[in-house]
């Protein structure tokens, strides 16, 4: 291959060699980070250690395969191959982990979904055909109990159908920065009071406006959800207690606090992941559909801010938010 064609592949990101004869003759920066310095002027069977690799390398038409431990961390690798001449082939190296890391989640996302869905259907389905026999559906409080259970568990399918959907509407327009002024001082004071529970919600706020660039719909949502997780599982009747604060760095820190019996510091790390609950019992007889965490998650992360939880067992649990203030 001409000197002025590896130049080219010395500046690229993607690995890739030069194969002559059967052995590395070149290889960029790229590649000998990947499989070594050492590689040039090996033999590909010992550079590259790979059966499906070298089979595809060393054939007459080239082509491409998928392959792993290529290199530490588990990725998966795509080997292409192009024949340059009579026993010369330019080889390139794709890592394909963020597409099978994508591609995984899809799955169990979709998998995790399929079963929330059917666990309260199957109940309903089991009510009904019971309401159905003569038996129970000719006694009145029988009847009544089951249909309240059936009631249950139909909201319960409706609030997590919403939260899909809130959710699939998140992710269409994650990359869209908002460019809306939204005074989150006001909206967290109007938001508290639509909770009208025996717990306390109390505001607290060291400025009068705290404006920031949002999506006002979404950053109320984000206050609906972590005001009412933290009413749900903090201490039955205790106090909720939402602080807003301006730092001198130019953002805004909203935090969430109740005094509840706390997280097992275990489960902080896996809390923003779809469906993961730490108390799975707990989580469903409160409603909870495992999804609004994640919603938060995600909404912040459209708003260029931060998401974080912190909690004492025992003590209680904090969900906090930083924003980036509007500039005067």
């Amino acid at each position: 291959m001409a000197v002025s064609g590896t130049n080219l592949l010395e500046h690229l990101q993607t690995p890739a060699l030069i194969v002559s004869g059967g052995g590395v003759s070149f290889a960029n920066a790229a590649a000998k980070g990947l499989l070594g310095a050492h590689i040039v002027g090996q033999d590909v069977r010992i550079a590259i250690r790979n059966p499906a690799a070298v089979a595809v390398i060393m054939g007459e038409s080239g082509g491409s395969t998928k392959v792993d431990g290529l290199s530490v961390g588990g990725s998966v690798w795509e080997v292409s191959c192009n024949v340059l001449g009579p026993g010369e082939r330019l080889v390139s190296l794709y890592d394909l982990s963020v597409q099978v890391s994508v591609a995984r989640a899809h799955a169990d996302f979709v998998a995790n979904a399929s079963h929330e869905l059917r666990t309260p259907l199957a109940a309903i389905l089991g009510y009904v055909e019971t309401l159905l026999t003569p038996k129970a559906g000719d006694d009145p409080a029988t009847r009544e109990r089951f249909l309240n259970v059936i009631r249950h568990e139909a909201l319960r399918m409706q609030s997590l159908v919403e939260d899909l959907m809130s959710l699939s509407r998140i992710e269409a327009v994650k990359h869209e920065v908002p460019s809306d002024t939204v005074d989150i001082v006001a909206l967290a004071r109007e938001t508290a009071g639509e909770f009208r529970t025996g717990a306390e919600v109390t505001i607290t706020a060291d400025r009068e406006t705290a404006p920031i660039a949002g999506d006002r719909g979404q950053m109320a949502q984000v206050l609906r959800n972590l005001i009412d997780n933290a009413l749900k599982y903090g201490k039955k009747g205790g106090p909720v207690t939402v602080t807003v604060e301006a730092t001198d760095t130019g953002w805004v820190l909203i935090a969430v606090r109740d005094e509840g019996e706390g997280i097992a510091p275990e489960h902080l790390p896996r809390l923003t992941e779809r469906f993961y609950r730490a108390d799975t019992s707990r989580s469903r007889a409160a409603g909870g559909t495992g999804l609004g965490l994640s919603i938060v998650k995600h909404i912040v992360e459209r708003h260029r801010g931060r998401f974080d939880i912190t909690s004492r067992p025992g003590v209680g649990t904090t969900a906090s938010i930083m924003l980036p203030l509007l500039k005067p």
